[in-house]
């Protein structure tokens, strides 16, 4: 399970890079594009956390 949402997540984490890559070749919806690239990050970082939380040790 632990492997299956890492997958998930970096995947999610690559798309928001490369949207946010893509913004300036975008005409007109640079910031939208780049903002969706910055929650795609967020979430990417949000799913190790809420999901896997501090596992067993410390």
């Amino acid at each position: 399970m632990n492997g299956i949402l890492f997958i998930i997540a970096m995947g999610i984490f690559l798309f928001g890079m490369w949207l946010m890559g893509t913004a300036t070749h975008v005409a007109g919806f640079e910031a939208i594009v780049f903002v969706a690239g910055i929650l795609c990050i967020a979430l990417a970082m949000a799913i190790p956390i809420s999901f896997l939380g501090r596992g067993q040790g410390a």
